[in-house]
């Protein structure tokens, strides 16, 4: 038994290199078009990979670190060090692609090795794996063979040349793609074909238009400011938008730009500056900002876009540089300074640097989850599987109107990154835990004396979009280990709900974005999951502050329910503030219900008010027929929930031939989500339902459903009769799309072009890499 679960890791450990695939070894070998066809045309192969082979590879938790998004992740290889390990004591190498190595010898030197270049006269290892995989192809739809590991977090061999061979024969069903049906015939040709005649690659960088350039021109004059006041707007920008897909306005909707610092000046080649975080010192003096192109396949996990211009820059002038404030010195650079941006940008004005967030709070929101952390369940654990978030309005934020407020309370606002490089594991807890507790200490002794504890919140205090901006409402869908957010309030009433203050906005996002190392040992991974927890609380607690007196330790305690879960609230020192008065004169006794729908109610056509498939009155329904068809499932209690994957993909086809993209989230429920391990025992299954949202609405689809609009009607029924895995394996053998199934790719495909032609700026690829495999078994979970 034991050799065989061995046997069993080592095969699927790696099933990497490439995850791109092929019919039949003797074709490979005899094709005439594939040994004619050496020199495939660029543009031809880098569609191929984009819709074969990036779906699986790129991001760090691509197979093997092969990251397969641009010519320069072709050339570094694959990699033996995995970036995902929960246990290490140590810091891990930085491997980002495009920052810390600059040459294949670096790349080399960091233990990468190649995948397409040939080695004497053995083939490549990109020709090794699409050989072994049209050797051995996938049982055509049908269960993928046992011996193959779908889970993300399996153990990969990630051979090198060398070892090829030797891993081929004890793993034969490693070929590419992985675990799915094979590549069609002309995509595999022209593969083999590009790889045979060494994997020629472009080595020009894309055209700017002169437009654009000009544009550019005229940021990194902006950026680059010589007085002290501009350089610390820039930084602060900075800190913020180093992830961001920076689109300028009316540009080519699929050509993105990227902020970075650079040794060099504008008009000169940039030459990046590599630093583990972006608040780190830049290690030179001068430096300077600059926009570089992006030059990489657009992969939607990873796609944050931030649109730039005329606009933009003037809203930057008005929010940083026209008020009145001085800077004397710049502040330092370094972990203790990120730790607590409060104190960094301390002589920004707070309402400029809240507004600028407010601004584009669905990026914001995104960032918390999107970006190069793509994997990490107990990363996102800590939220429920949907929730509702509003912010606090500027004007009723002691924080915003009181300058006083963070002066004196910016000593309790430091994240744990800043004492991460010392002390132990219990150390990191302690501080979190007590910076968290005197800060709401002072918190409330601050909103005691103020107004509001006299007149308490109503709605006024909740920012309105100041009738022009959608961001002011945002949904959150949790995912397992992954989530999406979208504006306005999607789904029926949540259980729980958020509002986010700026010290709470801006913690979230240093702890998660800027000051987050998904190359960090485990102090700084359970470290920045243990704060997380405590802004989510911070965040509960505030929407709990609009609630009648008498409703808030009910609320509460439906969130926390179980003996651990009121222990750790007690522990986090969470009390239920009763003595803060509510400013709404509540007319229901769903108070809870009533708040939120009155804040839809707000939006002057900002957002829907109802949602037409999952909470509607009959006169704001839709009266499309397949909405009326799918609202029997939405928001439904049952016992057929719970087998369904966390996010699916629905298409629907009418006669035409015209199709309609659906997702459906399953929305998991739990007693709380209080602790970091063993979730399965805080679940609650028969609470689940399934929402229902049109278009795409994750990044990483566990499954794939298609059905024509003739066969929608039985396709709900066949679901809501599911009583078992039994019953479920025939609805997906009637209505699912198998990894193995010869539509699987041109479904995949058709769903990308729709995502594009219907969203082209901000689409991109999905990702596949935990597309479900159903079996026919017992445990549905």
């Amino acid at each position: 038994m034991q050799k065989a679960r061995s046997l069993r890791r080592s095969m699927v450990s790696v099933l990497i290199a490439f995850a791109c695939a092929a019919p039949h070894w003797a074709e490979a070998q005899s094709d005439p078009s594939v040994a004619s066809a050496t020199n495939a045309d660029w543009a031809e192969v880098k569609e191929i990979m984009d819709r074969r082979c990036v779906v699986c590879h790129s991001c760090y938790d691509a197979p093997c670190q092969l990251k397969l998004t641009s010519p320069a992740g072709l050339l570094r290889g694959a990699s033996k060090q995995a970036v995902y390990h929960s246990q290490r004591l140590e810091d891990a190498p930085l491997t980002r692609l495009g920052v810390d190595a600059q040459s294949l010898p670096q790349w080399r030197a960091l233990g990468f090795h190649s995948v397409t270049q040939n080695v004497e006269t053995d083939p490549s290892l990109l020709e090794r794996y699409l050989n072994l995989g049209r050797l051995n192809p996938m049982p055509e739809n049908a269960p993928v063979p046992a011996a193959l590991d779908l889970t993300t977090d399996r153990p990969l061999a990630c051979p090198t040349p060398d070892e090829f061979d030797a891993y081929r024969d004890s793993n034969p069903l490693a070929g590419m793609p992985y675990a799915t049906a094979p590549l069609e015939d002309h995509a595999h040709q022209t593969l083999v074909a590009w790889a045979r005649s060494g994997a020629p690659l472009p080595s020009d960088p894309p055209n700017v238009p002169d437009d654009i350039q000009a544009q550019i021109t005229e940021w990194e004059a902006f950026l680059n400011g010589k007085n002290m006041r501009p350089q610390l707007m820039s930084r602060y920008i900075y800190e913020h938008l180093f992830l961001a897909r920076l689109h300028f306005q009316g540009d080519d909707p699929r050509r993105f730009f990227q902020l970075v610092r650079s040794t060099t000046p504008p008009g000169e080649k940039i030459g990046i500056i590599a630093t583990r975080r972006p608040f780190d010192a830049p290690g030179v003096n001068p430096f300077y900002y600059r926009l570089q192109q992006i030059d990489e396949t657009i992969v939607h996990k990873e796609h944050l876009v931030y649109e730039i211009g005329p606009d933009r820059m003037a809203r930057f002038q008005t929010l940083f540089l026209d008020p009145g404030w001085t800077l004397a010195t710049a502040p330092p650079y370094g972990d203790a300074e990120g730790g607590n941006p409060f104190s960094t940008f301390a002589s920004m004005p707070a309402r400029s640097r809240y507004q600028f967030l407010l601004d584009d709070a669905l990026f914001f929101v995104r960032s918390f989850i999107r970006g190069p952390v793509c994997h990490g369940q107990t990363a996102v654990d800590v939220i429920e599987d949907r929730f509702w978030v509003s912010f606090l309005d500027p004007d009723a934020d002691l924080s915003i109107t009181d300058p006083a407020f963070l002066q004196d309370g910016a000593v309790h606002l430091e994240l744990p990154v800043s004492g991460v490089d010392g002390g132990a594991l219990g150390d990191l807890q302690g501080f979190s835990h007590a910076n968290q507790v005197r800060y709401l200490e002072f918190r409330d002794a601050r909103y005691r004396d103020s107004a509001a504890h006299t007149e308490g919140f109503d709605y006024d205090a909740i920012w309105d979009g100041d009738g022009t901006n959608p961001n002011a409402l945002i949904t959150v869908f949790r995912h397992f280990d992954n989530a999406a957010a979208m504006t306005g309030f999607h789904g029926d009433i949540p259980e729980t709900a958020w509002v986010i203050d700026y010290p709470i906005f801006e913690r979230i996002y240093y702890d998660l974005v800027a000051g987050f190392d998904v190359f960090g040992r485990v102090e700084h991974q359970l470290s920045t999951r243990l704060y997380m927890d405590e802004l989510r609380m911070e965040s509960e607690d505030t929407f709990l502050s609009f609630m009648p007196k008498a409703a808030r330790q009910q609320i509460h305690k439906k969130w926390y329910q179980g003996t651990l879960a009121e222990i750790h609230t007690y522990w986090h020192h969470r009390h239920v503030d009763a003595s803060f008065p509510t400013g709404i004169g509540f007319e229901t006794s769903t108070p809870k219900q009533e708040f939120l729908l009155t804040l839809l109610a707000r939006g002057n056509g900002l957002w829907s008010v109802s949602d037409p498939i999952n909470r509607c009155a009959d006169a704001d329904c839709s009266q499309s027929q397949t909405q009326l068809a799918l609202r029997a499932l939405a928001n439904q209690r049952g016992d057929w929930v719970r087998y369904l994957p966390d996010l699916s993909v629905l298409v629907v086809e009418d006669s035409g031939g015209a199709a309609d993209v659906f997702s459906l989230a399953h929305d998991k429920a739990h007693t709380n989500v209080a602790f970091l391990f063993d979730e399965a025992a805080r679940r609650d299954p028969e609470t689940d339902v399934l929402t229902i949202l049109p278009g795409l609405a994750g990044s990483y689809p566990n499954f794939f459903f298609k059905v024509r609009q003739d066969e929608l009607t039985a396709f709900v029924q066949d679901l809501k009769a599911v009583g078992s895995q039994s019953d479920f394996m025939e609805v997906v053998a009637n209505h699912g799309v198998r990894r193995t199934s010869p539509e699987f790719w041109p479904l995949s495909d058709r769903i990308h072009e729709i995502f594009i032609q219907r969203n082209p700026v901000h689409a991109g690829i999905l990702d596949l890499n935990r597309y479900k495999d159903p079996k026919s078994a017992d445990d549905p979970t």
